[in-house]
């Protein structure tokens, strides 16, 4: 990034790029109150908005559910497969079950969800976005009186949550009863155990993190791409490009991650 600034001396190379990337934090805070402001708004769910609400859910969220569910339910297998027999050959079998839902559910899933949907939706959707206000677009929607962030951003950013959420908690349920299957069979006879270590496993501060993280992570993907593609410029050596606002997603999701962690293990 600082080598991409040619003629200038290294410290000002340096507050430079300082200053892009605390003004491209700052847009996306800012991105980030003002759709909070119109999810709260009445008035941003008029006929158009809804109309294109509906189909940004759809597209977002049901073409790739089966997908994802069912590449959640092989990790889930092969997981608990290995964990049980390692847990097995160690005589830590009685261990083997909450491992594998600590590991799966807790930290895997919601990160795993959160990458997936980035990368099939709110990705695409952000150079989408980008594109439509380089073409015109949205200096048409101003033209008729409509607010472009409105009928174009709020549809795909509430996606894009929607998605993350629906496929995380989905494939956690998954999750869970295949480690159950994986571990017990076809059978009742572990119920009792497993709903006692699943309550132990998920306590009230434990399922609030989770709850907490999986939310995080999904605003996360949905409204860095879409501020990158409202702000880009149109030229890629700008820290406003597609590539700078996947290095700052991907810094958020490490950050709420190891937050996740402190506040479950320390």
């Amino acid at each position: 990034m600082i080598s991409r600034l040619p003629g200038l001396s290294l410290p000002e190379r340096v507050w430079n790029t300082a200053r892009r990337w605390a003004v491209a934090w700052w847009r996306i805070l800012y991105l980030g109150a003002v759709v909070l402001v119109l999810v709260l708004s009445p008035s941003s769910y008029g006929k158009g908005t809804r109309r294109a609400l509906a189909r940004h859910l759809y597209l977002d969220t049901a073409p790739v559910l089966l997908g994802f569910t069912v590449l959640a339910a092989l990790i889930s297998l092969v997981l608990t497969r290995i964990v049980v027999v390692t847990a097995l050959s160690y005589g830590l079998s009685r261990y083997a079950l909450e491992m594998v839902i600590r590991v799966l559910v807790l930290e895997l899933i919601p990160l795993t969800a959160a990458l997936f949907v980035a990368m099939r939706c709110t990705i695409p959707n952000g150079s989408q976005l980008a594109h439509l206000r380089l073409t015109g677009r949205f200096e048409a929607l101003r033209r008729q009186g409509s607010d472009p962030v409105r009928i174009e951003l709020l549809p795909r950013v509430i996606a894009g949550v929607f998605a993350c959420v629906t496929l995380a908690a989905l494939s956690c349920v998954v999750a869970l009863v295949l480690a159950y299957l994986g571990v017990y069979g076809f059978n009742m006879a572990g119920l009792p155990s497993y709903t006692r270590m699943f309550g132990q496993v998920f306590s009230p501060s434990v399922t609030m993190m989770f709850v907490l993280k999986t939310l995080f992570f999904s605003l996360a993907v949905a409204l860095i791409p879409m501020a990158a593609g409202l702000y880009d410029s149109g030229e890629r050596t700008q820290p406003d490009s597609e590539l700078g606002g996947l290095a700052r997603m991907f810094a958020v999701l490490l950050l709420i991650e190891v937050a996740s962690l402190m506040g479950n293990y320390y």
